[in-house]
């Protein structure tokens, strides 16, 4: 039988544009001395005691399935943990389930709630992933434009413009990835008002909570009301400097838990088991090395920012994670046109902005989860990039 190729390939996958991240990584992966402020994960390695835990459980013989929702050790830790970090509470037999990775969360919360053509509004500039896994779900993401102009903070009247009578839910990170922006307090309360008027979901994604530098950190299931709304996503990757463990969990109303909770067992079974027995091992030991990393990225945040604006890239201050999100406007290059000829002229790799969504256009996500010393030649060689234009 003679077919074309694309032939047994859904129109819904087809039509999914590659990641735009990919792309660049792909080009520095072929040059040697490449200085890279792309990839976004810790320049750390995840703590002694972490990989020790892991060890010992594959030396204890710890290697069957776990529960669905995972180890219930692991999640009555988990709730330890958002009570005391996040003034949460939450039950671990009903309301936590363990998943590989916070991506794997969104994706199931995504499967849960939506129906064929209801909408999602996702704030951009975002994480790539977003939209597509809406699409992926039957769903319609409705994007909205965070702007230079409020650094990157998302408006509760430009929410409420998009919202419609098919809207179900509004997908928010916060600090954010790209910009690194963080909602305090009182947006959050703007947006859950929204969210009440509205009667809509909001599905959090919190795993760069723990990455925070200059105001206390407030999640979105600690505002009044919120709790019975919010599906909250959060994990070990970013924290905990666990990026390939693959390990997250979410957070939600027993109700909405349930549902999730089908779809991981049929498309997952359980998390990695060796992965939940670190990640016990380090919600009980490790905050002295979370507090240490944190102190690290601040001064990094410090430097870079200070850095782009002395060399004309104007830069925000991010409130968290750990990117910064530089105007590269004053140089007439567009955000895909900067990063390509600073990678070939330079070797300096970076992301460009409007990967993230239209609003990210004319500005580069720089990560700064890199040691100084890569920060200072990054630096150096882009104000050689700069004054060469």
């Amino acid at each position: 039988m003679k077919t074309t190729k694309s032939s047994y390939i859904s129109k819904t996958v087809q039509e999914l544009k590659p990641s735009g991240i990919r792309r660049f990584f792909d080009l520095a992966a072929g040059m040697e001395g490449v200085v890279s402020l792309g990839v976004g994960e810790p320049d750390f390695v995840t703590p002694w005691a972490v990989r020790e835990a892991a060890i010992n459980s594959l030396e204890q013989g710890y290697t069957s399935y776990t529960a669905n929702a995972g180890l219930l050790e692991l999640r009555e830790e988990i709730a330890k943990y958002m009570k005391t970090q996040f003034d949460v509470e939450y039950s671990p037999k009903s309301e936590i389930i363990v998943t590989v990775g916070a991506s794997e969360a969104i994706d199931i919360a995504m499967r849960a709630i939506l129906d064929p053509g209801d909408e999602v509004i996702v704030v951009e500039p975002c994480f790539v992933s977003y939209a597509p896994m809406v699409t992926l779900a039957g769903g319609v993401a409705v994007t909205v434009q965070a702007t230079k102009e409020n650094d990157f903070k998302i408006l509760p009247s430009q929410i409420e413009e998009a919202i419609t009578d098919k809207t179900k839910a509004i997908l928010i990170c916060s600090p954010n990835n790209p910009t690194g922006t963080m909602l305090n307090k009182s947006e959050l309360e703007k947006l859950s008002a929204l969210a009440e008027k509205h009667d809509l979901l909001i599905i959090a994604d919190e795993i760069y909570a723990e990455l925070v530098y200059d105001e206390e950190y407030t999640s979105m299931a600690a505002i009044n009301g919120m709790r019975e709304r919010t599906l909250l996503v959060n994990g070990f990757s970013k924290g905990f400097a666990m990026t390939g463990w693959r390990l997250g969990f979410v957070c939600a109303p027993e109700e909405i838990t349930s549902a999730m909770l089908k779809i991981h067992q049929y498309a997952m079974m359980c998390a990695s088991t060796m992965a939940q027995y670190a990640a016990l091992e380090a919600l009980k030991t490790c905050r002295s090395d979370v507090d240490e990393m944190v102190k690290s990225y601040r001064r990094r945040r410090n430097f870079i920012v200070q850095s782009f604006n002395e060399i004309g890239l104007t830069c925000h201050v991010p409130g968290g994670a750990f990117y910064a999100f530089p105007s590269v406007a004053s140089t007439g290059l567009s955000s895909q046109e900067f990063a390509e000829a600073l990678l070939k002229q330079e070797g300096v790799a970076v992301v460009p902005g409007d990967v993230f969504g239209e609003s990210g256009e004319g500005h580069i996500r720089c990560s700064y989860a890199s040691s100084l010393e890569q920060l200072q030649e990054a630096i150096k060689r882009m104000k050689k990039f700069i004054d060469s234009l």
